[in-house]
């Protein structure tokens, strides 16, 4: 009966003591339950913990462990010699070594119980606790120690210090068959064919666009039209300033006028005068020229209107850039396109230039929709690079949009992929690298 309320007082004690150890808060404070409070479940007279790269880190009876007493470096060398254990066992003096087992009366009572306390899935440092006392340890005593063992075991790996994760990849390594591992793993990754790539700037552009251009030169009045506006054939697109040209009109109306009447007065006194004659011809030759100046004034001042000549929509940057400017002849003001007809202008910089060919595929994001992608297929590269408005110094690269597919807004700026063939991964991540490590080493 005495054996069965024992074995009920130990398991109440394990139930307190599971409190007690979760309430630790660090190693300290578990080393002290484990060697003080333990005696609620097995009664013991000295008791120790041991943890592998740490020693006796705690000893029943004393508030903080001094490793330089012969006690404690006794202990630390038992617990060498005893080794990893699997489960709670009986230790003797007979089965240490000869120094060990000599000096055991002088530290230890006769009877000790070795608790082996295992980490959760047996990783961390190992752990025992020593249990010493005069009266021989029963079977029962025994199987209680195991889970006190666990518990305690539970604790410690609860507690332990986080290894960084740079230390657990540097363990892994240094195992020879988790480094040849590690090696295939990695070889098999650098040896992934994926799709080479590189990212330029890209704008979707009208396709055979209508430029129109500054008729003569003079200062633009007033345009129209305003950006992205659709235009019909014949609407009037801007007109120049005519002041000037109708200055130059009146003038030379006038002096055809002036010739004309000269020339009918020559023709009047020719009829009785010789000499008249040769003035006559003399002033046919001014009045012709005259006419001559007067016909190209009024087809110039005709000209200052400038109408669409063909239907599209007006694209240009804005109406305040143009309106009161100087122009010459031929300079570009606006462009006629139609928005059906488009295709995607990128700019390749030089230092992400790959081989693309035609026919190569292009994925294009526009800044105003990024969740929103247009597949093209590139019809030309440029041979030469030219540079962008950004004074980047890039190639000029030419998609047409997949037919049957939605097709983006004339004019939106964004991000192309341009897609090359297939490299392993390993050549992917250390293209530019290389590209840059080349011209410094030639």
């Amino acid at each position: 009966m005495s054996a069965v309320n024992a074995s009920v007082q130990g398991l109440l004690g394990l139930l307190q003591l599971g409190q007690r150890v979760r309430a630790a808060d660090s190693l300290e404070a578990l080393g002290f339950v484990a060697v003080n409070e333990t005696r609620a479940v097995l009664g013991y007279r000295q008791a120790a913990l041991w943890r592998e790269g740490a020693g006796i880190s705690a000893v029943s009876g004393i508030p903080q462990v001094d490793r330089d007493a012969p006690y404690v470096q006794w202990l630390a060398r038992l617990c060498r010699a005893i080794g990893p254990l699997p489960a709670p066992r009986v230790i003797e003096p007979v089965e240490l070594p000869g120094l060990v087992a000599e000096e055991w009366s002088t530290w230890l009572p006769q009877h000790v119980l070795a608790l082996p306390l295992p980490a959760r899935g047996g990783s961390g440092p190992a752990a025992m606790l020593l249990l010493a006392r005069e009266q021989v340890w029963s079977t029962e005593e025994v199987a209680l120690a195991g889970e006190l063992g666990a518990m305690l075991g539970h604790g410690l790996y609860a507690l332990r210090p986080r290894e960084a994760w740079w230390r657990h990849v540097l363990g892994l390594v240094r195992r020879r068959r988790a480094w040849w591992k590690l090696a295939l793993g990695l070889l098999v990754v650098c040896l992934i064919p994926v799709r080479l790539s590189a990212l330029a700037q890209a704008e979707v552009t009208p396709i055979d666009p209508f430029v129109v251009r500054a008729p003569l030169d003079g200062v633009i009045d007033r345009l129209a039209v305003v950006p992205n506006q659709a235009v019909k054939v014949g609407a009037l697109l801007f007109n120049l300033d005519a002041t000037t040209l109708r200055s130059r009109y009146d003038t030379a109306r006038k002096a055809y006028e002036t010739a004309q009447e000269e020339y009918r007065q020559s023709a009047q006194q020719a009829v009785t005068d010789d000499k008249s004659k040769l003035l006559m011809a003399e002033r046919r030759g001014d009045l012709a020229q005259k006419a001559v100046d007067m016909a190209y004034t009024a087809d110039q001042l005709a000209r200052v209107q400038v109408k669409a000549e063909r239907e599209g929509v007006a694209v240009f940057s804005d109406v305040n850039d143009w309106t009161g400017k100087a122009v010459v002849v031929g300079e570009k003001v606006l462009v006629l396109a139609d928005p059906g007809k488009v295709e995607l202008t990128g700019y390749l910089p030089v230092g992400d230039q790959i081989n693309l060919a035609p026919g190569a595929d292009v994925t294009f994001y526009p800044k105003a929709s990024p969740f929103t992608a247009y597949h093209a297929t590139i019809d030309t590269v440029a041979y030469r690079a030219a540079p962008t408005n950004e004074a980047v110094l890039a190639y000029r690269v030419k998609a047409s949009f997949v037919a049957g597919e939605p097709l983006p807004r004339l004019g939106q700026m964004g991000t192309a992929r341009l897609y090359a063939g297939r490299v392993p991964l390993i050549y992917y991540v250390l293209r530019r690298p290389l590209a840059t490590l080349r011209q410094w080493l030639g």
